[in-house]
């Protein structure tokens, strides 16, 4: 699907892979309704596309909040006409802990946002997505929602639903006119950390410098092309794209390699 005068819903557009979304969505001539929690991060986004304020609406909202997020659906139609495709960016990440010493208020935090979030936003889009003569939507997993990450379990079993549920939703939806994309990011440059209170030291190579992050910018372009492209699954950064290969070939050692890097 092009997304050249298409309306696109994108959760989380309120800063780092979801603000990169929106704008590279407005470059390429979509509509877009921009949602996130925090109301001044996403006009701060809408500030940023003074030339597309036309084809930008910005929208507070709780995507755990099932019942907003089902009235958002008519909200978004009277102002856009139509709505063509769905991106859900909006997530969190855990505190680098253990299952053993993680609460469940966080386990449940973690859960509600990355997943029901997620699938509150399909269940509640998709019967509009049937009705237009074509339509997408695009499910942000993660590197981690395929390969263990040590202290981030939980995270990491949420980002794993999202990518058997998108993978599921594309089964389910062969015979009909809407494509649907699972997306892999690896490290990228973004501030989920302090959106999700999350404090952790920048880790740095053998040769002192610290690991290259895909910029936000980079992972948007990735993501719209993979929209435009119809494809099943996009790894997002160098870094996804190798551990999905080793992940594939040698799952042990794949999962060994990020828990050594991560005692670094």
């Amino acid at each position: 699907m092009k997304v050249k005068e298409k309306t696109l819903v994108v959760t989380g557009g309120g800063s780092g892979m979801g603000r990169a979304l929106v704008l590279e969505l407005l470059h390429r001539g979509a509509r877009v309704a921009a949602l996130d929690i925090n109301d001044e991060a996403v006009l701060e986004t809408a500030r940023l596309a003074p030339d597309h304020r036309e084809r930008i609406s910005t929208h507070v909202i709780d995507i755990t909040d099932k019942e907003k997020i089902e009235s958002l659906v008519d909200e978004i139609k009277q102002i856009h006409g139509s709505v063509d495709g769905i991106i859900n960016n909006a997530g969190v990440i855990q505190p680098f802990v253990d299952v053993n010493d993680l609460g469940y208020d966080k386990i449940e935090q973690v859960m509600n946002i990355n997943f029901y979030g997620t699938l509150y936003m399909v269940k509640s889009f998709l019967p509009e997505l049937l009705k237009r003569p074509e339509g997408h939507i695009l499910n942000v997993s993660s590197m981690g929602g395929f390969l263990p990450v040590p202290g981030q379990s939980i995270y990491g079993a949420s980002k794993a639903a999202v990518k058997l549920m998108t993978e599921g939703l594309h089964s389910e939806l062969l015979d009909t006119n809407v494509g649907v994309t699972a997306a892999f990011p690896g490290a990228i440059k973004t501030n989920i950390m302090k959106n999700s209170n999350v404090v952790r030291e920048a880790k740095a190579d053998d040769s002192g410098k610290e690991h290259k992050l895909t910029s936000a910018s980079d992972a948007a372009t990735f993501m719209i092309d993979a929209i435009e492209a119809n494809q099943y699954h996009v790894m997002v950064g160098k870094d996804a794209k190798m551990m999905d290969r080793m992940a594939r070939l040698m799952p042990k050692k794949a999962a060994a390699v990020i828990a050594e890097k991560l005692k670094k």
